[in-house]
């Protein structure tokens, strides 16, 4: 099940939040050594989990996380407007009808298939949002050697600049646009798959 969640305290499912944040921890922290920010030693939370934060959590059976991503407007404080502006050399895109999509976390525990099978769930459950809420782009970073793999995908997309040496490599951000037709551009690349979600609560 594809759950669409809220950042809110009184919510059902903030136990499945919780194994998200978990599981963010110990792919970003432990694996990648990322600096980020990490609550009682266990959850990777940082100044974007607010409550403006959206978060599609694909669940396992058990109900505990198997793979996220976040979504922020970008009307709000996200990380391409105040951390990674210098990506964007002719001006960060920040309105109602655009939103950045990060944290893409999907657990090493996985083997590469199933991260795959994983990716593409959240990536047409990201569309299927944007469609019903009048989304028309998604922005974000990614290191560059995803980066060309999501321009490539057969949506409407294009990079918002060079790719800039960081730590970890070279990253860089992109620009998706969100039109009736991307389903089906998605499926060009296998991409797009239909399953059940949840309503935002």
């Amino acid at each position: 099940m594809i759950h669409l969640i809220a950042n809110h305290p009184a919510d059902p499912r903030r136990e499945l939040v919780n194994t998200m944040f978990h599981d963010r921890k110990c792919l970003f922290v432990d694996f990648f050594g990322w600096q980020v920010p990490v609550v009682d030693d266990l959850y990777e939370m940082d100044q974007f989990d607010t409550r403006h934060a959206l978060y599609i959590v694909v669940a396992e059976e058990s109900g505990s996380h198997a793979a996220s991503l976040r979504l922020l407007p970008t009307d709000q404080p996200h990380m391409l407007g105040t951390i990674f502006s210098h990506l964007c050399p002719l001006g960060v895109i920040a309105d109602a009808r655009t939103w950045e999509s990060t944290r893409l976390c999907l657990p090493r525990r996985h083997g590469a298939a199933r991260r795959r099978e994983l990716r593409n769930l959240l990536i047409s459950a990201m569309v299927d949002y944007a469609l019903e809420r009048g989304i028309e782009r998604y922005t974000g970073v990614l290191p560059e050697s995803f980066r060309k793999d999501v321009l490539a995908m057969g949506w409407k997309a294009e990079p918002l600049g060079p790719a800039v040496r960081m730590p970890g490599g070279p990253a860089g951000a992109f620009l998706v646009h969100i039109e009736p037709d991307t389903p089906r551009r998605l499926c060009w690349s296998q991409t797009y798959v239909d399953a059940p979600r949840s309503p935002v609560a």
